[in-house]
């Protein structure tokens, strides 16, 4: 496999783990703050379509014809890291969906050498080429899944990919209050 198809691949893995974070929510454990800042799932999703679609669309001179209008001059701050009563947990999917092809689309019909401009990067980091930005967009999404994990964790206890996922062990409840509890205890001795 080449590098290119490597990183798309594990791009588009990413993706799929992010979005699979808000199966079986209703709508507002999707879009419940979760943290001091507001962090949420639906945001998280929202999010990384919005960047991906700059970074694969206008970076490389190939921008859509989507109207975003959260990422608007004139939008309120933070205004991609959330959904409001008017967007749908389907338009919000749909716009994810769409920026996904759209970029692999991008990243498909380019080389990894090609030249893009990153405008909103300071000047001396700006000009970047496919493989850049394709690393990037891999780490960025995976970060956010990141977070999204944690999330549904807190929400409903949903840990990893499933439950036939490899990387998480097979702790019963109790098992798992009896790791965490040994953790603490761990870490209160260390305090000491």
């Amino acid at each position: 496999m080449d590098q290119k198809a490597e990183l798309l691949g594990y791009l588009r893995i990413t993706r799929s783990d992010l979005l699979a974070k808000l199966d079986g929510l209703g709508e507002y454990d999707i879009r419940r703050p979760m943290t001091p800042t507001g962090t949420n799932l639906l945001g998280l999703v929202k999010h990384v379509a919005s960047v991906q679609l700059g970074y694969f669309g206008e970076v490389f001179g190939r921008p859509s014809d989507q109207d975003v209008p959260w990422l608007a001059e004139d939008s309120a701050p933070d205004a991609d890291m959330w959904a409001t009563e008017n967007e749908s947990r389907a338009g919000i999917i749909d716009f994810h969906e769409f920026s996904a092809r759209h970029s692999d689309a991008t990243i498909e019909s380019l080389a990894l050498d090609s030249e893009g401009e990153v405008p909103w990067w300071t000047p001396e980091r700006r000009h970047v080429n496919l493989h850049q930005v394709l690393v990037h967009m891999c780490v960025e999404t995976a970060r956010h899944a990141g977070h999204a994990d944690i999330l549904r964790e807190l929400i409903d206890g949903a840990i990893g990919n499933g439950p036939l996922d490899p990387n998480v062990s097979g702790r019963t409840r109790e098992g798992w209050a009896a790791y965490r509890s040994q953790l603490e205890a761990a870490a209160r001795d260390a305090e000491r």
